[in-house]
């Protein structure tokens, strides 16, 4: 059924860098979700495969000494959507994995697996480029720590050098104090379909709750990496909350994104909605933040 060369089951983290040390071609297992079927359908035919399922040190999410949260690499989607921490914090990352195919891919399948395929697709990819996530990777020359947005490099490539793997997401304070989000998905189906564009907004409110301290806006499927829209950010920060500022804000996410044609839609069609989403999270995030809108 599956046409693999060769198994390895790592032991630890530092046992996993070993192993592909020594096989240099053999590449990471963790859930399977998208691996294996991608070795069932050939395109990884006679593959070697170093699995790092059984480590449970890179499970779970925590909050650090220095504040961040830090989500080990295994976590699977449907922990982190019940995750308290991610609950109380950065529930709009639980909403965003919840989205992920049916309950059984989400309770398989894990947030170092979406961000290490590299595809603008990811559903968590556009909310963590809005929280600005920061990648722990391991490798025999230590840790190594990379914003997301130097994480993805090109379509389908990461920063992962040689032997190394991806063992935490870490959310850091700023990006989530009094910070909050909502995450928008549009595909053809409401289950089981891969993005067709995806849109996360998050925001600070000030303390009389009039004004936008700050705002960050990730997109999926937008360019041919999971992106964020500065222009529109730069826009919006500091202003008052009203209807003029949100409907310029959702039109000059237009300067940013780049989306393609492809057989899921056409970029006129890409482009139109990241507008539309961009507003409507904008005024969600702005609701859940205790803000009111202003004509």
């Amino acid at each position: 059924m599956y046409d693999i060369k060769a198994l390895y089951e790592a032991k630890s983290v530092q046992h996993a860098i070993e192993l592909l040390q020594e096989h240099p071609e053999a590449q990471i297992l963790a859930g399977g979700s998208d691996v294996l079927v991608q070795v069932r359908e050939g395109r990884r035919a006679g593959v070697e495969l170093v699995s790092i399922y059984m480590l449970d040190e890179l499970r779970g999410v925590s909050i650090d000494e220095e504040e961040n949260i830090r989500i080990g690499s295994l976590t699977s989607f449907s922990h982190i959507t019940n995750d308290p921490i991610i609950q109380k914090y950065i529930n709009v990352l639980g909403e965003a994995v919840d989205m992920v195919g049916g309950p059984q891919i989400r309770a398989i399948g894990t947030i170092g697996g979406n961000t290490c395929n590299g595809v603008t697709s990811a559903d968590s990819a556009s909310t963590l480029m809005a929280w600005d996530a920061i990648v722990e990777i391991t490798g025999a020359e230590g840790v190594r720590r990379v914003s997301i947005k130097d994480f993805y490099i090109k379509a389908k490539v990461v920063d992962l050098k040689p032997a190394e793997i991806q063992t935490a997401i870490l959310i850091p304070k700023e990006s989530y104090d009094r910070c909050y989000g909502h995450y928008i998905k549009y595909a053809m189906r409401n289950a089981l379909d891969i993005t067709t564009t995806g849109c996360s907004v998050n925001v600070r409110l000030s303390e009389d709750k009039k004004r936008i301290e700050r705002v960050r806006v990730g997109y999926g499927v937008a360019a041919p990496i999971p992106m964020r829209a500065y222009t529109a950010e730069e826009f919006l920060n500091g202003k008052d909350i009203n209807e003029e500022n949100i409907k310029k804000f959702a039109e000059t996410v237009l300067e940013d994104v780049n989306p393609r044609n492809s057989w899921r839609a056409g970029r006129a069609l890409r482009r139109h909605i990241s507008v539309v989403m961009a507003e409507r999270a904008l005024r969600n995030s702005i609701k859940q933040a205790g803000g009111v809108i202003n004509g």
